[in-house]
């Protein structure tokens, strides 16, 4: 059983998808730690409510991106974790972290990359550039996390279909229930050792 940790800024409704499919017995491993960068992420209730170690690291008191991130590294390591998962989690993470983690960080994005990602497109910005430029087809996409930002090879990506009428809030909730299923579907393969990487291509078997 694999150890994982993640790392919310906000409601942790992805944090909430992994905890029930965990319960549920579909992921073989066990959260033991969520950390958020927020005082007030709702998904610090949820890990709460669920037994886990929860714990706020306020970036102001870090001189620089860096010493946070030494620190996240610290309190990760501390509790032997194996995974590290990003469930809406809104900074970008330092070269010591990705480098201590490599090939073992998870991160989703409401997008088909690699279309609306990278710098700035995070969150309802997303959605809203997909129904500015009037796409027909927009979706989620699981991704190992490197250097870049949304560069690391795809894991799953799966379609979520633009309807007319579509507004942002409307596009998010059928967009979310996507993420909702294929995040912790990702989850489980890594804890089962099916993901295999090949340059930036991934294979499960």
């Amino acid at each position: 059983m694999l150890k994982i940790g993640v790392l919310i800024s906000g409601g942790g409704t992805n944090l909430q998808a992994l905890i029930d499919n965990i319960d549920a017995g579909n992921i073989d491993g066990e959260i033991r730690l969520v950390v958020s960068n927020k005082k007030d992420a709702y998904g610090l209730t949820r890990g709460k409510l669920a037994g886990i170690d929860t714990l706020y690291l306020d970036p102001k008191e870090y001189k620089t991106p860096r010493e946070y991130d030494l620190k996240l590294i610290e309190e990760f390591k501390k509790r032997e974790v194996d995974l590290i998962v990003l469930a809406g989690y809104l900074r970008i993470l330092s070269k010591d972290f990705i480098k201590e983690f490599k090939n073992r960080i998870i991160n989703i994005h409401p997008s088909l990359i690699p279309s609306f990602c990278g710098d700035g497109y995070y969150g309802d910005k997303v959605h809203r550039a997909v129904l500015d430029y009037g796409c027909k087809i927009t979706g989620v996409t699981v991704h190992f996390v490197d250097e870049g930002t949304d560069t690391g090879p795809i894991i799953l990506q799966e379609a979520v279909k633009v309807e007319e009428d579509d507004d942002v809030d409307i596009l998010k909730e059928r967009v979310l229930k996507v993420e909702h299923e294929i995040l912790p579907k990702a989850v489980g393969l890594f804890c089962d050792g099916r993901i295999v990487l090949d340059g930036r291509n991934t294979k499960i078997i």
